[in-house]
């Protein structure tokens, strides 16, 4: 398997080279501090190339468009581009561009899900639910095999509630290994200095730690699954063994040269330019 994972050789992770824009055509943007603009449903952002890439790829960030800068379609752009579509571009067929970015919308969830089940699978679960999982990961890459009609017609919620309850069972088993830490389920952590606070092991799933103070905490073994990480500061920590860490939360994470990732991951580019943290957070455990 791929430092990136792979399922029954599907990609999970976006290659835009391969995609025609669809992120940048099909969900609407708010002006906000992810984005610079409003951006209805459906309309190309002015930034959309018309080779489908990005003009201001290199400067999201200095530009105002952050969100972009961290989104990951998980593979989903190009599977609906080549595969579903056989390679043909909303542009060239605009009859299809409706439902292709209806498609885009229903295929994300999906090849996230894929995703998950991947990580999950390389934490080594009991047989029993490694089984299921497996299973799981089969059925999710078949309904990501179906044809237009068919995507459009299956309920994602439904589906993403079924392999929640097996990641949830598997990030449970995990956390437990070295001693289950604190459950923070969904807790409101915006700009809260955690830095004195035991995450080793904590259940942060959907937790909202935007602009969170994490300088040199030690998450070995927290679930991050759906963690909000938008900013915050991860300098000195130890991420190496978070669960379910996706690198979209790295990217929108402030770190230095002293944040340990997990090696599937790799440093962001942006991160070089902050300063590191001072070295009493970094050694704080």
């Amino acid at each position: 398997m791929s430092e990136e994972g792979e399922s029954a050789g599907t990609e999970l992770r976006a290659d835009c080279a391969r995609c025609f824009g669809l992120c940048c055509v099909a969900p609407a943007f708010a002006a906000s501090a992810d984005f610079a603009l409003d951006k209805p449903a459906g309309q190309p952002c002015r930034n959309l190339g018309t080779d489908f890439g990005c003009a201001i790829h290199a400067e999201l960030r200095e530009r105002g468009f952050p969100g972009c800068a961290v989104f990951d379609c998980f593979g989903a752009g190009q599977r609906v581009a080549q595969v579903t579509y056989g390679g043909r571009d909303w542009r060239d067929e605009p009859r299809t561009a409706r439902q292709m970015f209806d498609v885009f919308a229903v295929m994300r969830p999906v090849h996230e899900l894929l995703w998950y089940l991947t990580e999950a699978l390389w934490l080594s679960p009991p047989a029993e639910l490694r089984g299921r999982l497996a299973a799981a990961l089969d059925e999710t890459e078949r309904l990501a095999s179906g044809d237009p009609e068919a995507l459009l017609a299956l309920d994602v919620d439904a589906h993403r509630a079924t392999v929640n309850g097996l990641l949830s069972q598997t990030a449970e088993l995990a956390r437990a290994r070295g001693g289950a830490g604190t459950d923070l389920r969904g807790a409101m952590l915006i700009g809260r200095d955690l830095r004195r606070t035991t995450l080793r092991g904590a259940n942060l799933r959907g937790a909202m730690l935007v602009g969170a103070d994490l300088r040199g905490v030690d998450l070995t073994r927290a679930d991050v699954t759906g963690a909000d990480l938008r900013g915050a500061d991860v300098r000195g920590s130890d991420l190496s063994g978070a669960l379910f860490l996706h690198r979209s939360q790295v990217d929108a994470a402030r770190g230095d040269l002293r944040t340990r990732l997990p090696g599937r991951i790799s440093r962001p580019v942006h991160w070089s330019h902050l300063p590191l943290a001072p070295a009493r957070a970094a050694r704080r455990r």
